[in-house]
């Protein structure tokens, strides 16, 4: 009867399910097994540390509304090292920056430190061309107990020479007008706003009074929270010289998002980049609100999006 079975179970299963289970009686291999070969992985060892201090330029969305940028130190050696001073030094800047947040770097590990944008930049043909990872114009200077380094700056997005190109047009177009954002973007409470509403962002333009070359303000973007009602970018075309009259353009304006991620991720919400042209020549800046306008600007974007704040700072919507 046994073997009866099997001998059914065998037509019903399939011949080849019987050879490996029934006929055979063999188990499948385990892995300790002689048969079965194990492989062991070893980790790949480090390399040996090149004994050396590197330093590289960054900027975060935070750094360039702060007006700053960090120089990074890649502390590469067997013991760590402990800055009393870094000094960076670069022919596009007047004078030398004094590095901030100095602290100890320990060894094999690395630190960023923060040095303030000088206001006045050196402006002239020879920032028209970048540093690159090849040839850097910025050093470094850190001095330690036991030692003193001058380390060349890798600028990979070229963080100094942007920041000199903006600030000298910014320079030559306040020789024709100050620009600025009006801090009101709607009528009343901007947290009154009702959903979906819109508000106005004016760009006020004040000349010098002195006659001069003409500037035109020909596009300006929205960023992440703040965009244009209708299009992709605001084109006002307007142009004025330092003898005209003060100019006010009103641009419609909307949230660009609604989700919280947005909020929560917005350096940037409230800097605007103007494509403009002075003289004839093409530019671009980065014009920020105020601190109050910011705020004005974000409880409308909040509102217009339903988005409520909570008694404990939250959000719900």
């Amino acid at each position: 009867m046994r073997a009866g079975t099997v001998a059914a179970g065998c037509l019903l299963l399939g011949l080849a399910a019987c050879a490996d289970d029934t006929i055979s009686g063999a188990a499948p291999p385990s892995p300790s097994d002689p048969g079965v070969p194990t492989i062991t992985v070893s980790a790949v060892p480090e390399p040996p540390p090149t004994g050396l201090l590197i330093a590289d330029m960054r900027q975060s969305s935070r750094d360039a509304a702060a007006g700053r940028m960090q120089v990074w130190i890649d502390n590469d050696t067997l013991e760590d090292v402990t800055p009393t001073r870094i000094t960076y030094r670069d022919p596009r800047f007047r004078t030398p920056l004094k590095g901030e947040r100095l602290r100890e770097i320990p060894a094999q590990s690395t630190r960023g430190f923060q040095f303030h944008l000088p206001p006045r930049p050196t402006c002239g043909t020879s920032n028209d061309v970048p540093a690159t990872l090849d040839d850097p114009l910025g050093t470094v200077t850190v001095e330690y107990p036991g030692g003193t380094e001058t380390l060349d700056v890798a600028d990979e997005t070229d963080v100094a020479g942007r920041y000199t190109l903006a600030r000298c047009l910014e320079i030559a177009i306040g020789q024709v007008a100050t620009l600025g954002w009006s801090d009101r973007v709607t009528e009343g409470d901007p947290m009154q706003t009702p959903v979906g509403g819109e508000g106005v962002l004016e760009l006020v333009l004040v000349p010098t009074g002195r006659p001069g070359p003409e500037l035109t303000i020909d596009t300006v973007s929205g960023t992440p929270i703040l965009s244009p009602v209708g299009t992709d970018a605001w084109r006002p075309s307007a142009s004025i010289s330092g003898d005209d009259d003060p100019l006010r353009l009103s641009l419609p304006l909307k949230p660009t998002r609604c989700d919280a991620h947005a909020f929560a991720e917005s350096g940037g919400a409230t800097a605007f980049k103007i494509g403009l042209t002075l003289d004839g020549e093409p530019g671009q800046i980065t014009l920020r609100m105020t601190a109050e306008g910011a705020a004005n600007a974000i409880a409308f974007a909040r509102a217009s999006c339903g988005m409520l704040e909570t008694v404990d700072g939250g959000v719900e919507g």
